[in-house]
Protein backbone atom coordinates (compact mmCIF):
# COMPACT_ATOMS: atom_id res chain seq x y z
CA UNK A 1 0.00 0.00 0.00
CA UNK A 2 1.07 3.35 -1.01
CA UNK A 3 2.43 5.82 1.59
CA UNK A 4 0.55 9.02 1.83
CA UNK A 5 3.11 11.92 1.15
CA UNK A 6 2.61 15.06 4.20
CA UNK A 7 1.09 18.15 2.36
CA UNK A 8 1.39 22.47 3.16
CA UNK A 9 -1.89 24.07 3.71
CA UNK A 10 -2.45 27.78 1.85
CA UNK A 11 -5.11 29.49 1.50
CA UNK A 12 -6.05 32.36 -0.87
CA UNK A 13 -6.29 34.62 1.85
CA UNK A 14 -6.77 34.99 5.64
CA UNK A 15 -9.72 33.60 6.82
CA UNK A 16 -10.82 31.50 4.32
CA UNK A 17 -11.48 28.38 6.68
CA UNK A 18 -7.99 26.76 6.37
CA UNK A 19 -8.17 25.45 9.55
CA UNK A 20 -11.61 23.90 9.24
CA UNK A 21 -10.95 22.30 6.04
CA UNK A 22 -7.21 20.92 7.35
CA UNK A 23 -9.28 19.16 10.20
CA UNK A 24 -11.59 18.22 7.81
CA UNK A 25 -8.95 16.49 6.07
CA UNK A 26 -7.46 14.70 8.83
CA UNK A 27 -10.46 13.23 10.29
CA UNK A 28 -10.88 11.51 6.09
CA UNK A 29 -7.55 10.96 6.68
CA UNK A 30 -7.84 8.85 9.96
CA UNK A 31 -10.95 7.23 8.97
CA UNK A 32 -9.74 6.11 6.04
CA UNK A 33 -6.95 3.90 8.25
CA UNK A 34 -4.07 6.64 7.33
CA UNK A 35 -2.85 8.10 10.75
CA UNK A 36 -1.96 11.62 10.02
CA UNK A 37 -1.36 14.71 12.33
CA UNK A 38 -1.94 18.05 12.16
CA UNK A 39 1.11 20.76 12.53
CA UNK A 40 0.27 24.83 12.84
CA UNK A 41 4.25 25.45 12.80
CA UNK A 42 3.05 29.59 14.08
CA UNK A 43 0.55 30.96 15.62
CA UNK A 44 -0.34 34.34 16.14
CA UNK A 45 -3.14 35.95 18.55
CA UNK A 46 -4.08 32.85 19.86
CA UNK A 47 -3.61 28.83 20.05
CA UNK A 48 -7.32 27.80 18.78
CA UNK A 49 -6.22 26.38 15.28
CA UNK A 50 -3.69 24.37 16.74
CA UNK A 51 -6.08 23.04 19.22
CA UNK A 52 -8.39 22.50 16.54
CA UNK A 53 -5.65 20.50 14.81
CA UNK A 54 -4.53 18.36 17.41
CA UNK A 55 -8.20 17.05 18.51
CA UNK A 56 -8.91 16.29 14.59
CA UNK A 57 -5.07 14.02 14.14
CA UNK A 58 -4.37 10.88 15.12
CA UNK A 59 -2.78 11.56 18.62
CA UNK A 60 -5.26 14.22 20.45
CA UNK A 61 -3.39 13.91 23.85
CA UNK A 62 0.35 15.09 22.08
CA UNK A 63 1.37 18.29 23.75
CA UNK A 64 0.24 21.63 22.26
CA UNK A 65 3.86 22.52 21.40
CA UNK A 66 4.43 20.04 19.75
CA UNK A 67 1.99 20.94 17.20
CA UNK A 68 2.76 24.50 17.47
CA UNK A 69 6.12 25.24 18.68
CA UNK A 70 6.32 28.98 17.82
CA UNK A 71 3.41 31.17 19.43
CA UNK A 72 3.12 35.09 19.14
CA UNK A 73 0.37 36.54 21.11
CA UNK A 74 0.37 39.43 18.89
CA UNK A 75 -2.74 38.82 16.57
CA UNK A 76 -0.60 39.65 12.85
CA UNK A 77 1.42 38.24 10.52
CA UNK A 78 4.44 36.56 12.11
CA UNK A 79 6.79 39.09 10.82
CA UNK A 80 4.80 42.04 12.45
CA UNK A 81 4.01 39.69 15.78
CA UNK A 82 7.91 38.72 15.39
CA UNK A 83 9.12 42.55 15.43
CA UNK A 84 6.54 43.57 18.23
CA UNK A 85 7.39 40.71 20.51
CA UNK A 86 11.07 41.20 20.03
CA UNK A 87 11.58 37.86 19.60
CA UNK A 88 12.91 36.33 16.16
CA UNK A 89 11.20 33.13 15.18
CA UNK A 90 12.45 29.55 15.87
CA UNK A 91 12.71 28.23 12.41
CA UNK A 92 15.39 25.41 13.31
CA UNK A 93 12.32 24.50 16.13
CA UNK A 94 9.81 24.49 13.37
CA UNK A 95 12.19 22.10 11.29
CA UNK A 96 12.56 19.83 13.93
CA UNK A 97 8.87 19.94 14.88
CA UNK A 98 7.95 18.84 11.83
CA UNK A 99 10.23 16.02 11.52
CA UNK A 100 9.30 14.71 15.11
CA UNK A 101 5.44 14.48 13.43
CA UNK A 102 6.99 13.06 10.17
CA UNK A 103 8.20 10.02 12.70
CA UNK A 104 4.95 9.56 14.16
CA UNK A 105 2.36 9.95 10.88
CA UNK A 106 1.98 8.73 7.46
CA UNK A 107 0.86 12.39 6.76
CA UNK A 108 1.63 15.56 8.56
CA UNK A 109 -0.63 18.19 7.19
CA UNK A 110 1.12 21.84 7.26
CA UNK A 111 -1.37 24.85 7.87
CA UNK A 112 0.62 27.69 7.40
CA UNK A 113 -0.47 31.65 8.64
CA UNK A 114 -2.41 33.14 6.64
CA UNK A 115 -1.85 33.13 2.23
CA UNK A 116 0.89 31.97 0.67
CA UNK A 117 3.36 35.16 0.61
CA UNK A 118 2.47 35.95 4.51
CA UNK A 119 6.39 36.91 6.12
CA UNK A 120 7.72 35.36 8.74
CA UNK A 121 10.60 37.84 8.63
CA UNK A 122 11.88 40.16 6.13
CA UNK A 123 13.66 37.56 4.18
CA UNK A 124 12.17 34.56 4.69
CA UNK A 125 7.87 33.81 4.10
CA UNK A 126 5.46 31.11 4.31
CA UNK A 127 6.61 29.96 0.57
CA UNK A 128 9.92 29.83 1.61
CA UNK A 129 8.82 27.33 4.83
CA UNK A 130 6.70 25.11 2.06
CA UNK A 131 9.41 24.82 0.02
CA UNK A 132 12.19 24.32 2.69
CA UNK A 133 10.11 21.42 3.56
CA UNK A 134 9.89 19.95 -0.14
CA UNK A 135 6.32 19.64 -0.06
CA UNK A 136 3.45 19.71 -2.37
CA UNK A 137 0.69 22.34 -1.42
CA UNK A 138 -2.93 22.39 -1.08
CA UNK A 139 -5.21 25.68 -1.60
CA UNK A 140 -8.27 26.14 0.48
CA UNK A 141 -9.82 28.94 -1.75
CA UNK A 142 -12.61 31.27 0.16
CA UNK A 143 -15.40 30.04 -2.85
CA UNK A 144 -17.12 33.63 -3.62
CA UNK A 145 -16.37 36.73 -6.18
CA UNK A 146 -13.14 37.33 -6.63
CA UNK A 147 -11.82 33.88 -6.03
CA UNK A 148 -10.69 33.42 -9.21
CA UNK A 149 -7.91 36.06 -9.46
CA UNK A 150 -6.91 34.83 -6.11
CA UNK A 151 -6.61 31.54 -6.62
CA UNK A 152 -4.64 31.69 -10.23
CA UNK A 153 -2.32 34.19 -8.49
CA UNK A 154 -1.79 31.56 -5.82
CA UNK A 155 -1.10 29.21 -8.15
CA UNK A 156 0.51 30.47 -10.18
CA UNK A 157 3.08 31.78 -7.46
CA UNK A 158 3.28 28.24 -5.97
CA UNK A 159 4.46 26.31 -9.24
CA UNK A 160 6.89 29.62 -9.26
CA UNK A 161 8.26 28.00 -6.55
CA UNK A 162 9.66 24.75 -8.10
CA UNK A 163 6.35 23.33 -6.31
CA UNK A 164 3.42 21.16 -7.04
CA UNK A 165 0.13 22.33 -6.49
CA UNK A 166 -1.95 19.05 -5.51
CA UNK A 167 -5.15 20.51 -5.11
CA UNK A 168 -7.84 23.09 -4.79
CA UNK A 169 -10.37 22.77 -2.09
CA UNK A 170 -13.35 25.26 -2.66
CA UNK A 171 -14.77 26.37 0.57
CA UNK A 172 -18.31 28.03 1.36
CA UNK A 173 -17.20 30.83 4.14
CA UNK A 174 -20.75 32.37 4.18
CA UNK A 175 -24.01 30.99 4.41
CA UNK A 176 -25.60 32.27 1.35
CA UNK A 177 -24.19 31.59 -1.97
CA UNK A 178 -23.88 33.90 -4.98
CA UNK A 179 -23.64 33.26 -8.59
CA UNK A 180 -19.79 33.52 -8.29
CA UNK A 181 -19.59 30.58 -5.75
CA UNK A 182 -21.22 28.69 -7.93
CA UNK A 183 -20.03 29.02 -11.55
CA UNK A 184 -16.39 29.27 -9.85
CA UNK A 185 -15.49 25.26 -9.88
CA UNK A 186 -16.38 25.06 -13.75
CA UNK A 187 -14.41 27.97 -14.54
CA UNK A 188 -10.94 27.10 -12.40
CA UNK A 189 -11.29 23.46 -13.75
CA UNK A 190 -10.47 24.93 -17.51
CA UNK A 191 -8.51 27.44 -16.41
CA UNK A 192 -6.21 25.11 -14.20
CA UNK A 193 -6.87 21.84 -16.00
CA UNK A 194 -3.45 20.67 -14.19
CA UNK A 195 -4.68 20.89 -10.57
CA UNK A 196 -7.34 18.86 -9.84
CA UNK A 197 -10.26 20.32 -7.57
CA UNK A 198 -10.65 17.72 -4.74
CA UNK A 199 -13.72 18.82 -2.84
CA UNK A 200 -16.17 21.68 -3.12
CA UNK A 201 -17.37 22.56 0.52
CA UNK A 202 -20.48 23.68 1.79
CA UNK A 203 -21.47 26.06 4.48
CA UNK A 204 -21.48 24.30 7.84
CA UNK A 205 -20.64 21.00 6.76
CA UNK A 206 -18.41 18.41 8.87
CA UNK A 207 -17.74 15.48 6.59
CA UNK A 208 -15.27 15.20 3.60
CA UNK A 209 -15.80 12.87 0.99
CA UNK A 210 -13.39 10.05 1.80
CA UNK A 211 -12.52 10.02 -2.58
CA UNK A 212 -10.30 12.89 -1.24
CA UNK A 213 -8.00 10.10 -0.05
CA UNK A 214 -8.42 8.68 -2.72
CA UNK A 215 -7.49 11.72 -5.41
CA UNK A 216 -4.58 12.00 -2.95
CA UNK A 217 -2.84 8.68 -2.79
CA UNK A 218 -2.83 8.23 -6.93
CA UNK A 219 -1.32 12.13 -7.01
CA UNK A 220 2.02 12.07 -7.92
CA UNK A 221 4.46 12.45 -5.71
CA UNK A 222 7.41 15.57 -5.15
CA UNK A 223 7.34 18.85 -6.34
CA UNK A 224 6.75 20.28 -10.00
Amino acid sequence: MMRLMSYFITGTDTGVGKTHVTALLLRAFNEAGRPALGYKPLACGDRLDADILRAAGAEPSLPLNAINPVFYRVPAAPMAAAMIENRVPDLAAVRAGFDALAARATTVLVEGAGGWLVPISESYSMADLAADLGLPVLVVVNNKLGALNHTLLTVHAIEARGLRCAGLLLNQVADERDSASISNRILLEKLLPHVPILAEIMHGEEILDPGVVAALEGSPPGSG
